[in-house]
């Protein structure tokens, strides 16, 4: 049984909200940092205990906590109670195996997606689970391990360009959520090199090796297709003036982000099309190189089809045959066998079958 069937068969008859690790353990420790901000002010730290982050709720700045390891449920624990997270929150948050969602509560969103990258080795796709938490001027995000996308990001808020600086929380969550949809296009990118290198491959000489590697990329976008089709409900969801933690000025730059999604989503459409006609286009070699050998093989047969009728007349066990006592007989079968040979391959030239 594996590790993940292990921790999700540890749920079986608990209350809900009870905290189990459902997933890989990615990391050995939990890596705490934390950016503080303002407009004129910023600090970034690592801390070795989550209690050391706690005092950043009496200020006044934005504050952003990076959890990096979600194996451990008792620090999960310890931010629920500080911050007053609900109990299914937390749940939601060490369930790596979710869909992308969004719920608000009494005092703070929730939010969960997949943060998908193109591995280092440039020949595969990783995923990765992230989830944020906005409450009121604060970002709470919990990532499987340590390594994101948000590199870029974290640059531009120390040297304070852009907006972000200038603006609370709620642009905070999502410069963040941006910065992971705008991943993606790289990620269609990759995915549509790499159909084209096996479209490639399928006109010149395709095999079985061939087809698993259609097999996969059939595989990798039905599993990208899973992931954005709820996170575009869950940042059109942001939009709306109910969601009293987003600011009006906000909604506006989460409409870019839900055009993002849906462009996404319409080149992922094209990339499965285009695995699909490639899947055809491998079916459809498979049968012509097919019918190329039974075309072979069938001319073949034919050719032997006049041949073995002579040798099988001259073949019986007969006394009173003319040509069997003849001198020359031996070689004037096998004159005759050739030139019907020769009639017969001219004929098919002419014909085009060869």
């Amino acid at each position: 049984m594996s590790k993940t069937k292990s921790a999700i068969s540890k749920k079986v008859g608990l209350p809900p909200g009870a905290l189990i690790h459902v997933g890989k353990k990615k990391t050995e420790k939990v890596k705490i940092s934390v950016i503080d901000y303002d407009a004129t002010e910023f600090s970034e730290n690592e801390y070795e205990t989550i209690e050391e982050c706690f005092s950043f709720r009496e200020k006044n700045s934005v504050t952003w906590i990076n959890i990096d390891g979600l194996h451990d449920t008792s620090l999960i624990a310890k931010i629920g109670k500080e911050f007053n997270l609900h109990p299914l929150l937390m749940e939601d948050i060490l369930n790596t195996r979710h869909r992308p969602k969004l719920e608000e509560f009494d005092d703070c969103l929730f939010l969960t997606l997949k943060m998908l990258g193109v591995a280092a080795d440039g020949n595969s796709i990783v995923s990765e689970q992230v989830s944020f938490v906005l409450g009121e001027g604060w970002v709470i995000s919990f990532q499987e391990e340590e390594g994101d996308v948000f590199h870029t990001l974290r640059q531009r808020l120390r040297e304070n360009k852009g907006l972000t600086r200038k603006r609370g929380a709620d642009y905070l969550l999502y410069r963040l959520i941006d910065t992971v949809v705008d991943n993606y296009f790289l990620v269609t990118e990759h995915i549509g090199e790499e159909n084209e290198r096996i479209e490639e491959k399928v006109l010149s000489a395709a095999d079985t090796k061939t087809l698993q590697q259609i097999q996969r990329q059939k595989k990798l976008l039905i599993s990208f297709r899973r992931s954005i089709g709820p996170l575009r409900e869950a940042v059109g969801a942001l939009q709306k003036e109910s969601v009293s933690l987003i600011q009006e000025s906000t909604i506006r730059y989460l409409r870019d982000v839900y055009e993002h999604i849906i462009q996404v989503n319409d080149s992922i459409d094209s990339q499965r099309e285009m695995i699909a006609n490639i899947m055809d286009l491998y079916l459809s070699g498979v049968s012509n190189r097919m019918n190329q050998v039974m075309q072979v093989l069938t001319i073949i047969s034919t050719i032997f089809i006049p041949l073995t009728f002579l040798a099988g007349i001259y073949g019986m066990n007969f006394d009173n045959i003319p040509e069997l006592h003849w001198k020359y007989g031996y070689f004037g079968v096998w004159g005759v066998m050739f030139v019907v040979l020769i009639a017969m391959l001219f004929y098919f030239r002419k014909k085009k079958w060869l």
